[in-house]
């Protein structure tokens, strides 16, 4: 068995240090999306998502990707969007298992009501902190962890946004 590969000092303050900032602005934004749109932040994410796919839809396998949620997970999220009336699900013809979430019209209403005090949420939690500099090498550095670990940054999307 191979000698673990221990943190030096600097790579454990800096574990511990992004450890502590995700632990925060993940409970600020949880606790904001609950109090003012009773809806946690999963939920919240689905909505995008959906709203950014073209026709406002996309396949539950390609949704679950886009979440990194496991299938199940985000079948019983859908099932609460589905209830609130905010999401629809449609078979797919040439794939009797597959199926389509779409976002509805209600759905988009929800996310316009909701975004707003999302967004300036996030704005509080993290980039009031940061310099244009920061938020820079805040990009690169998760996009070169998300490549890390397999996932995909699209420089050119976070662009448009």
């Amino acid at each position: 068995m191979a000698e673990p590969r221990w943190l030096n000092q600097t790579e454990a303050q800096a574990w511990r240090a992004y450890i502590a900032a995700q632990r925060v602005v993940s409970s600020r934004i949880e606790q904001q999306l609950q109090r003012d749109a009773g809806i946690p932040h999963t939920y919240y994410e689905i909505l995008v998502r959906l709203s950014e796919a073209p026709g406002n839809r996309l396949r539950m396998s390609e949704l679950a990707v886009a979440t990194q949620g496991s299938r199940s997970r985000l079948s019983h999220a859908v099932n609460r969007l589905e209830q609130n009336g905010w999401v629809k699900r449609e078979g797919i013809e040439s794939d009797r298992r597959g199926q389509v979430a779409i976002l509805t019209e209600s759905g988009r209403q929800k996310l316009i009501d909701t975004a707003p005090g999302h967004v300036e949420e996030v704005r509080k939690s993290i980039f009031d902190a940061l310099t244009p500099e920061q938020v820079e090498q805040l990009y690169d550095v998760c996009a070169t962890l998300a490549r890390h670990s397999g996932d995909t940054v699209d420089r050119a999307a976070w662009e448009r946004n």
